[in-house]
């Protein structure tokens, strides 16, 4: 039973990951939203197409969600080379990304996601292939070790990291551009429900589109995610159509929220708020309460908790503000009016 519920949750994550994919913008003028980061990208694609050259070492730093790995598709696809991707937990040694990079053929773009979790041995062979387009590859071990260099043709790599202040200053320093990524604002995100309801064969009305967008959390996925979520609700339960109310019931059923706030993240708030009077309190004891694991509240609920205010980070613990009271209809509690105020 247990392994059919895998086959089961495994063949939706497929699904769902399908359904992403088909929605990603090709090209670069199809991409909606990083104005500074898009034109800036332009400039050094044009450039190194005009010079018949791959382009300089791009990364790409900022919250997950945001169009880091389409980015990099769309740099494959402008300079047409061929995209080759890994992830940094997935290299944990330097034959590893020795076999990675012998592969490469000229022009191709290496796509490394979590690049600030590469092991210490695959960083340190990275510098030399993104420097000198070479790599040392070392046969035997001990004192007759002996290292072979081996050549290789100019490519291009893509790292992308959710948190950049974790990515060591030698591999960040050669990187010839780097390009951090915002949140989505309200009205981009609607451009991006647009677009994609179009690929899905549907029409988004305008109110339904801001709803969406309204509590999509500045993320395109996520607003991707809730609007393949209201148009299951509009076929199966509704008149078909994308309209307001389809999005507000759909959005219900699925316990998103006016500010975008899903299940954990209320439960976090919650736990804050009525179980702790507001703390401050730890994060392990916060994670038990809700049931979740401390990484997955850090870094999963915390981030947009923080973002909107709802929530601060002391050196005792986590806060609830008043604007976390005020949401969850709370009254907060008397005395310590800095942390309410």
């Amino acid at each position: 039973m247990a392994e059919q519920e895998s086959l089961v949750r495994s063949q939706a994550d497929d699904i769902e990951r399908a359904a992403e994919a088909a929605l990603r913008p090709r090209r670069l003028a199809e991409f909606v939203g990083q104005p500074v980061v898009r034109d800036q990208l332009s400039l050094v694609l044009d450039a190194a197409v005009a010079r018949r050259r791959p382009p300089d070492h791009v990364l790409l730093s900022g919250p997950p969600g945001l169009g880091k790995t389409t980015l990099a598709m769309i740099i494959a696809a402008e300079v047409e080379g061929a995209l080759r991707l890994t992830s940094g937990p997935a290299v944990q040694h330097a034959g590893d990304l020795a076999a990675i990079l012998s592969a490469l053929q000229e022009g191709d773009v290496l796509f490394i996601d979590e690049i600030h979790r590469l092991a210490r041995a695959a960083e340190e062979m990275l510098y030399l292939a993104m420097e000198d387009f070479r790599v040392d590859i070392v046969v035997g071990k001990g004192a007759g070790a002996t290292a072979i260099p081996l050549s290789l043709p100019p490519f291009t790599v893509v790292g992308a990291t959710t948190r950049a202040g974790l990515l060591p200053a030698p591999l960040r320093d050669r990187f010839g551009f780097t390009g951090h990524l915002e949140f989505y604002d309200v009205a981009d995100l609607e451009r991006v429900l647009h677009r994609s309801a179009r690929l899905l064969g549907a029409e988004l009305d305008g109110r339904a589109a801001v709803e969406i967008a309204s509590r999509s959390r500045g993320t395109p996925r996520i607003a991707n995610r809730l609007l393949r979520r209201v148009q299951d609700w509009a076929q199966v339960r509704g008149s078909g159509d994308l309209d307001l109310t389809a999005a507000q019931s759909a959005l219900s059923v699925f316990e998103v929220d006016a500010l975008g706030l899903d299940r954990l993240d209320r439960a976090v708030l919650r736990a804050l708020c009525e179980r702790f009077g507001g703390g401050p309190v730890g994060l392990t004891t916060l994670a038990v309460s809700v049931g979740e694991e401390p990484e997955t509240v850090e870094t999963v609920a915390e981030p947009f908790l923080v973002r909107e205010g709802l929530v601060t980070r002391t050196p005792r613990g986590r806060v609830a503000t008043r604007a976390a009271y005020d949401h969850l209809g709370l009254r907060p509690p008397a005395g310590e009016p800095g942390l309410f105020e």
